[in-house]
């Protein structure tokens, strides 16, 4: 087989489907004339908080603002500690130093890759304002336990829902659990975006107000200012687009899902390789399908050899990224963060995937273990 015959993720499937109604709403859009803060915003904010079950939608330029104007809306900042996966994508790492919290990472567990309840204990002081559980890879949180242990502590809860559109815990979806949440629509995520874009999701009206306006310079009407504000203004063009996307989206988480079974079922028990575990009553909807091995990166070259991509989500821990250097963290630092990053391997999984194509990487990855 040729070299990356099986990308890691393509667009063709779903640009396909939705390719006469992403013309269609450009179009439509263009002629309009309105490009920021219209009705196309509007009626996707309106859509997508009927989607994902809560009181209020407001849609910001990207993910990493969703998260920042979340923690501005609780006056998080400066002699604040909020707590956050030590394993994260480091654009939640980058939200609380947004703020000028002190950033306090937690281990996960480590077979389900999300934060672990037990450890939270022993982290939270005098200080602590918030928990920012993320939904890795599309897998729920342990919810119920991460709430009833803010709600002893008299703590903030912000999700990051980035990568779990769709998924939930004992029946609610995920990004409706905290006071204040944030989700990215980055192209390549569940719901994707045909650029940047992101969304903050609440049922609390006063959050919900001050959230608006710190997306718009910190302003209710042109020229008068409240508060300290940014810009980051989900533009009508993409609002436009996600609400197209949004009609697919469960279409597509069920065949994300069932791409996932086969993985599961083809890869059991294979060497040392651990596949995803998913906690009691957690849903999982697979943004990522990611694998852990020893031999990691032998792997990952036998796959590109054999015409497969692969990923590694993610290869630096946040704490040993220089951008944290100044926090003093060494190595050894959080051992299953480490541990994770040097063994964690993602495989391809996307909407349109052939199911063929999953039993040849299946094939392949047996070959490399026999």
């Amino acid at each position: 087989m040729s070299k990356l015959t099986i990308p890691f993720f393509s667009f063709d499937a779903q640009n396909n489907l939705i390719n006469k109604e992403i013309m269609e709403t450009f179009e439509r859009v263009y002629q309009k004339k309105w490009y920021i803060l219209g009705n196309e915003l509007d009626a996707f904010e309106k859509k997508y908080a009927e989607y994902n079950e809560v009181a209020h939608c407001i849609g910001v330029a990207n993910g990493l603002d969703a998260l920042t104007i979340s923690l501005k809306t609780l006056n998080i900042g400066p002699d604040d500690e909020v707590i956050v996966p030590s394993n994260t994508f480091i654009a939640s790492w980058l939200a609380i130093s947004n703020t000028g919290a002190k950033i306090v990472p937690v281990e996960p567990d480590i077979n389900t890759y999300n934060l672990d309840p037990q450890k939270l204990w022993n982290s939270i002081t005098n200080k602590t304002k918030a928990i920012m559980p993320v939904h890795l890879y599309g897998q729920a949180c342990e919810m119920d336990a991460i709430m009833e242990i803010a709600k002893k502590n008299k703590l903030y809860v912000i999700e990051d829902n980035a990568q779990a559109h769709g998924c939930t815990y004992q029946g609610q979806l995920t990004g409706s659990f905290g006071d204040i949440n944030a989700t990215s629509f980055y192209p390549t995520k569940n719901l994707g975006a045909l650029g940047d874009a992101g969304a903050i999701t609440t049922n609390n009206p006063i959050l919900a107000e001050k959230a608006r306006l710190l997306r718009n310079y910190g302003s209710e009407s042109k020229y008068n200012n409240q508060v300290i504000g940014l810009n980051s203004r989900l533009d009508e063009l993409q609002a436009a687009f996600l609400a197209v996307k949004l009609n697919h989206i469960a279409t597509w988480t069920i065949e994300r899902k069932a791409l996932a079974n086969i993985y599961h079922e083809q890869l059991k028990n294979i060497g040392d390789m651990r596949l995803p575990d998913i906690a009691p009553r957690a849903d999982h909807v697979y943004h990522l399908f990611v694998i852990r091995t020893e031999q990691r990166d032998k792997l990952q070259q036998h796959l590109y050899n054999n015409g497969i991509d692969t990923a590694i989500h993610y290869p630096i821990p946040p704490h040993l990224q220089n951008a944290y250097k100044h926090l003093g963290y060494k190595k050894g630092a959080f051992p299953i963060a480490e541990k994770l990053a040097n063994t964690i391997l993602s495989l391809p999984l996307y909407p349109g995937m052939k199911n063929s194509d999953i039993l040849y990487i299946c094939d392949r990855i047996k070959k490399f273990y026999a």
